[in-house]
């Protein structure tokens, strides 16, 4: 097992602002799981052993200069839901969430995504020491608000949504989101402005522009700073864990992509 550190792709958005946060979006560089995990797998209840998921956390925060003690990390279910923390969570008291804010220095938030869009949020010169947020984004959870609640959730602590920066890290791209016309009319049902997100597929099928899509929603909540990373995970599977990659060759598991960010003091 190797305990070299793992690089993160970062945001240069985010990293002007190196002052005030650190952040970090990492794919399956480094890393000590096996097999349908390798390497760097930090996702819990997908298989993998726990003792190398906590070894790859920890490995990770490292790379980017947190301490893995710090981190929180929710249960993540699709949801709209968002929750401000001020410190990290004791075993078995995450709550079902899909984005976690705060105003707390020296605390790391974390979402694990496999296709879906990390969002890594900051305002800087809110409250003391800023505001950050961590947001795992769906498709469901994107259309059902948690965007808009994360944004909320940052406002109640002292952000300013035309001071935030917000970075879309690596999910699928536009040529890699195939969906149905079910999908389609859910999104327009929600979101009548995001009809230029979608283009013709093969058939009934359709081209979804996801990472565009939360660029649209964060505009429209009035973030000022807006950021695509623009990888593909779908497309680059040695760098990347992707769920819709496994599952077009059958494998039963795949590991988990980490994004981080945390507040300096």
């Amino acid at each position: 097992m190797s305990d070299t550190l793992p690089v993160p792709f970062q945001s240069p958005m985010l990293d002007r602002l190196s002052l005030h946060v650190r952040h970090g979006f990492f794919g399956r560089d480094g890393g000590v799981s096996k097999g349908a995990y390798a390497t760097l797998n930090c996702g819990l209840g997908q298989g993998d052993e726990i003792e190398h998921v906590q070894r790859n956390r920890a490995l990770a925060c490292r790379s980017v200069g947190i301490d893995v003690r710090r981190l929180a990390l929710p249960v993540q279910v699709h949801s709209a839901r968002a929750v401000i923390v001020d410190r990290p969570f004791d075993d078995g008291a995450a709550p079902d969430a899909d984005s976690l804010v705060t105003a707390r220095p020296d605390l790391a938030l974390g979402i694990v995504t496999a296709d879906c869009a990390p969002i890594l949020m900051c305002d800087p010169h809110a409250a003391a020491n800023g505001v950050c947020a961590a947001v795992h984004a769906g498709w469901r959870g994107a259309v059902s608000g948690v965007i808009d609640n994360a944004i909320a959730s940052m406002v109640e602590l002292g952000a300013d949504a035309g001071r935030i920066s917000a970075a879309i890290g690596p999910c699928l791209s536009k040529a890699s989101f195939e969906v149905g016309p079910e999908l389609v009319d859910a999104v327009l049902d929600a979101s009548p402005w995001a009809e230029d997100r979608f283009s013709a597929g093969d058939g009934d099928r359709s081209q979804f522009d996801f990472g565009n899509y939360i660029a649209g929603r964060l505009t429209r909540l009035g973030v000022g700073h807006i950021e695509q990373l623009g990888e593909d995970t779908l497309s680059q599977p040695i760098r990347f864990f992707s769920h819709r990659y496994a599952q077009q060759r059958g494998a039963k598991a795949t590991g988990r992509n980490l994004s981080v960010i945390s507040l300096l003091p």
